[in-house]
């Protein structure tokens, strides 16, 4: 390692262990919240551009949504788990492992999700079935994922690359990364899908390319050891204590993830019980939705690698100054933002809505304002899951993990379509408001409580003092 590169390390050791936390949430957490926006804006600019086509073009981007969620979910799976333990690993000052590890993840997921990809695509027309599809729907959505589970690979590279740079505080670079890949998406969707004529199929190919497009961007820094880490071939060292930890908490995200993927795909059928309109109008307030929530997810990512750092290096109160200090912020922040989407909700539908289709507006606002409501709630159980996965927790992480998808919102999707009918109000509102009333349950009756117990375990503790569990190996 040069001189300058060991000087850098240190000034970001520095900044993740000593500077004011109002300072260092912000600084970290902002290029995340760009990488949050711009994952969501490549979902945004697809729907929009395809929305011009018509409703079943839109409600067949929407289907796939359910797809690339689980896709995600194993890039995910290795890049959060990775993440986590490379952050204590580097506060703790074990560079070297941590370089291994993160190597080994990239490699090792990258194969897992080329074979992922294949097999989808040897069974892509049932899939899409399961998926929720209407029949108006279907061959705009088979188009679609062609191209989606072709880039498969890139896809995970570019997420677990993105999480490694997170992980040691070179958010700079990840936003650099997700950004260049969205301009590029949107500069080629217009083209791809108006001029050469290719429609849905074009959107696709659009993003796959943007993929491809990031990957290289989010290399350079690794090739020219800009970076802590050292991702190399001489570091594709797998071993089982790594490969262990990376799953520890890899998995719980992996859940979560996939979570929404099977909650989106039982919505889905649900509301086509309903129609494409509803169809259309639940996935597209979820895109918008996920839009301003990117936001405060932006602010609990931001906090992890920072509490991860302190935790690894036992600066115990400093844990503590980030999770408080991350939640005024994004409680602020989620006040102004949802206050302004609830009241626009009918204009931002209008935009994904070229038909005019009342039934899309009155589904697709009632769930943006419902969401809207319990922004806050949800923004708390975001972070109180960054803080059990930054600590190296698994069960609290994986707990809240399920809630969201599994405990609350399947059951909320299969009972509130059918209860609603017995007030006299349509089905279908009630499947509109399920997430918001899944959302406000995990912040009463899981979150709430594992904050309490988690600041009974750590709120006493000064700092240099043993942990009450252990987060890395002393190797």
């Amino acid at each position: 390692m040069s001189v300058k590169q060991a000087a850098a390390r240190d000034q970001r050791r520095k900044m993740m262990l000593e500077e004011p936390m109002l300072r260092v949430i912000p600084k970290v957490a902002l290029p995340m919240i760009v990488s949050s926006l711009i994952d969501s804006i490549y979902n945004l600019a697809d729907t929009f551009f395809v929305s011009q086509i018509g409703t079943n073009a839109t409600a067949a981007v929407a289907i796939n949504d359910s797809l690339m969620m689980f896709l995600r979910a194993i890039s995910m799976g290795f890049a959060l788990g990775a993440a986590s333990y490379i952050s204590r690993l580097m506060g703790a000052k074990q560079d070297d492992k941590a370089s291994r590890v993160g190597t080994s993840t990239l490699f090792i997921g990258v194969i897992f999700s080329m074979c992922f990809g294949l097999f989808c695509l040897a069974f892509r027309s049932p899939i899409v079935d399961l998926l929720g599809v209407t029949a108006d729907a279907k061959p705009y959505s088979m188009d679609y994922s062609f191209w989606i589970l072709l880039a498969a690979p890139f896809t995970t590279a570019e997420l677990i690359m993105n999480q490694l740079l997170r992980s040691e505080g070179s958010t700079t670079f990840a936003m650099i990364g997700m950004v260049s890949g969205c301009f590029l998406n949107i500069i080629l969707d217009p083209i791809f899908i108006n001029v050469m004529g290719w429609e849905v199929a074009g959107a696709a190919g659009a993003t796959a390319l943007s993929k491809v497009f990031s990957v290289i961007v989010l290399a350079y820094p690794f090739v020219k050891h800009h970076t802590m880490l050292d991702i190399s071939l001489k570091n594709f060292k797998p071993d089982r204590e790594g490969a262990a930890e990376v799953a520890r908490m890899g998995v719980p995200a992996f859940l979560r993830m996939s979570l929404m993927s099977v909650g989106g795909i039982i919505t889905n059928n649900v509301a086509k019980g309903f129609g494409t309109a509803v169809l259309a109008g639940i996935s597209v307030a979820n895109k918008l939705y996920r839009f301003v929530s990117a936001t405060i997810m932006g602010f609990s990512q931001g906090f992890g690698p920072v509490a991860g750092f302190c935790w690894g290096a036992r600066k115990y109160k400093r844990v503590r100054e980030a999770f408080n200090t991350t939640c005024l912020i994004g409680i602020v922040a989620g006040g102004i933002l949802g206050a302004l989407m609830f009241i626009f909700a009918r204009n931002l539908i209008a935009l994904f809505n070229s038909e005019a289709n009342e039934t899309m507006f009155i589904i697709g606002s009632l769930k943006i304002r419902a969401l809207c409501l319990v922004l806050i709630p949800h923004e708390i159980v975001m972070i109180t899951s960054n803080l059990y996965q930054s600590l190296g927790r698994p069960i609290g992480n994986l707990v809240l993990s399920l809630s969201r998808q599994l405990i609350f919102l399947i059951p909320m999707v299969l009972i509130l379509p059918n209860v609603f009918p017995a007030f006299g109000l349509p089905g279908e509102y009630g499947l509109a408001i399920a997430q918001a009333a899944s959302d406000l349950f995990a912040f009463l009756f899981l979150a709430l409580p594992l904050v309490v117990y988690m600041f009974k375990k750590i709120g006493h503790l000064e700092d240099g003092a043993e942990p009450p569990f252990s987060s890395v190996s002393k190797k």
